[in-house]
């Protein structure tokens, strides 16, 4: 595992950082929720970063995967 690959699953293990976009999400969904219909550009603002919160952390789960990945295919035969 790389110090790259360590770092991102440190995050992803760490309960004050799972917490954190746990909350944050739920507070920007609720805000999203709470918005008027008619605030168009609000309710966007709102849904856009929630997108990005998850974005975030699909990139980090990421790192972990792709080294996972990366440690397979070098175990496979060079021909498959």
């Amino acid at each position: 595992m790389t110090e790259r690959e360590r770092e991102a699953k440190l995050l992803l293990d760490n309960p004050v950082f799972v917490e954190a976009f746990s909350k944050l999400e739920e507070e920007l969904l609720d805000l999203w929720k709470m918005s008027g219909s008619t605030d168009i550009d609000q309710r966007e603002s709102f849904w856009l970063a929630v997108r990005l919160l998850d974005r975030i952390r699909v990139h980090i789960q990421s790192i972990v995967e792709t080294g996972h990945m990366n440690k397979v295919m070098e175990k496979q035969h060079p021909f498959i």
